[in-house]
């Protein structure tokens, strides 16, 4: 079965007018987050509630949705989701241990704040993400001074900080109601929504581990709510793994915040089936739509930056011809 339906619009998704009552679906899409990541004139605000009106028309009774956040304003963002209709389900933890520190060392402030001269101790560079290569060949090209306090109360603060390692991303699942009067099987019948597509994200077992559970399944373990980088040796509990994006791995694409396709794929399999149409207001460079190529579902999806929308065309035209060619 081959799935090529893409819709892609380079416009502003408020209003989704291209798009039927109850006519989508699911929803995945990583929306701006209001943090204003690396200065980015597109994340300086929440998306309007507009978008979660519109979303909430155009998806059938009963479809989930997946929804990026920021630890920070993840609150905000749950209340104008839920305020709009929709029904807040879960919230799922993107988590990793290579985050980036949004903090600094508040002890040169305190230096500086005295009109004395921190002392340089070395070089340092800063690298963000995942370099090929490593890091030591970046260190050796660009080289920054490290400082250490000299005052008497900067000496005490030193290495005190304004925030914690960020290792998670969270993502909100979340669903429109089902159709007045209607059961979930009734829901399922009626739209072909309403239920999570559980045995398509099945976490496998491990070479050689042995079933677990009263009714073990053999495809492997129901996916949890945590999907991580790294396997957590607790010794029972199992979650989806996905590496961070690589800097740098598509040399055209230059969008500051791209999900792994690895992530995106298991999202878009969690709230849709083969065939159906997912939904995307905020396209970016396109990992939604790719991961929908992938894995034989329909896509639509929005990007207002013209810049972005080209990348993103780029990427689903590679991923249609690999798929399909």
């Amino acid at each position: 079965m081959q799935i090529t339906n893409l819709q892609i619009y380079n416009k502003s998704s408020y209003g989704l007018s291209e798009l039927s009552d109850n006519s989508i679906d699911a929803l995945v899409t990583d929306p701006p987050y209001g943090i204003s990541f690396q200065g980015s004139y597109w994340d300086k605000d929440l998306p309007d509630k507009q978008i979660w009106t519109d979303s909430l028309r155009v998806l059938k009774h009963g479809g989930f949705g997946l929804v990026f956040s920021s630890i920070r304003l993840m609150h905000r963002l749950m209340v104008s989701i839920e305020d709009c209709g929709f029904i807040i389900k879960d919230i799922l933890f993107w988590a990793y241990l290579n985050g980036m520190p949004k903090s600094r060392d508040i002890a040169l402030d305190i230096d500086r704040q005295l009109g004395v001269e921190s002392k340089i101790i070395g070089q340092y560079a800063y690298v963000q993400g995942y370099k090929k290569g490593g890091a030591e060949d970046y260190y050796a090209k660009e080289g920054k001074n490290k400082y250490e306090p000299v005052s008497e109360i900067g000496l005490k603060y030193k290495g005190a900080g304004l925030g914690i390692k960020p290792a998670y991303e969270p993502i909100i699942l979340i669903q429109k109601p089902l159709a007045k009067g209607l059961n979930v099987a009734q829901n399922i019948i009626k739209y072909g929504t309403g239920a999570l597509n559980l045995e398509e994200t099945r976490i496998p077992y491990e070479e050689g581990e042995g079933k677990v559970g009263h009714n073990p399944h053999a495809l492997g373990r129901v996916t949890a709510n945590i999907v991580r980088t790294e396997a957590l040796e607790d010794g029972y509990d199992k979650f989806f793994l996905v590496p961070k994006v690589r800097q740098h791995a598509e040399d055209f694409n230059h969008h500051p915040t791209k999900k792994p396709i690895h992530l995106m794929s298991h999202l878009v399999k969690l709230v849709s089936f083969e065939g159906q149409i997912v939904l995307d207001p905020f396209m970016g460079s396109g990992s939604t739509g790719v991961s929908c190529i992938e894995n034989k579902r329909q896509f639509v999806g929005y990007e207002l930056d013209k810049s972005y929308f080209e990348i993103a065309t780029q990427r689903l035209q590679i991923a249609k011809h690999q798929l399909f060619d």
